[in-house]
């Protein structure tokens, strides 16, 4: 009998729950540009292998480049490398997540204005050294992700 119960409760977690995670064995994964490229991919794992310094994320900002077809987000360091870092854009959620190695949170970074893709920025503090980002972005999207140095920044390019 306790068999049987068992085995109900995982069919009824198994159908009620969605669960999203990564599949690393069938996922591209992209090494992170020092450089504009304007490659745009829909799905897919991105990392750098930059400084494995201590750093802080002072800012996020984006810009609208309606000419330019995409809207530029921009994650401002206090160091002259953005830190290490690892990505996942998700094809089935419209979200972007990325994880800051090494990295905290400046308190006084605040919303980044309104725009046009972006729904909301939520930051998690994992552990004593790494920073989490969730990006909700606003339907079907492409990115385009590189680094820049002196000051370090991680830009992301959105194209709907």
């Amino acid at each position: 009998m306790n068999l049987l119960k068992v085995l109900l409760l995982i069919t009824v977690f198994s159908l009620g729950h969605k669960a999203y995670s990564q599949d690393l064995l069938n996922e591209r994964i992209r090494k992170i540009p020092d450089k504009k490229r304007s490659i745009f991919f829909n799905k897919g794992i991105f990392h750098s292998t930059n400084s494995n310094t201590n750093s802080v994320l002072k800012s996020i900002r984006h810009g609208n480049g309606s000419s330019r077809g995409f809207e530029r987000l921009v994650f401002d360091f206090e160091t002259n490398e953005a830190p290490r870092v690892y990505g996942y854009k998700s094809e089935k959620e419209n979200k972007i997540y990325v994880d800051f190695f090494k990295t905290k949170l400046n308190k006084k970074v605040g919303s980044f204005g309104t725009s046009k893709l972006v729904k909301k920025v939520d930051f998690y503090p994992v552990g004593d050294d790494t920073l989490s980002a969730e990006l909700v972005i606003d339907g079907k999207h492409s990115i385009d992700v590189f680094t820049l140095k002196n000051p370090g920044r991680l830009v992301i390019d959105i194209k709907k």
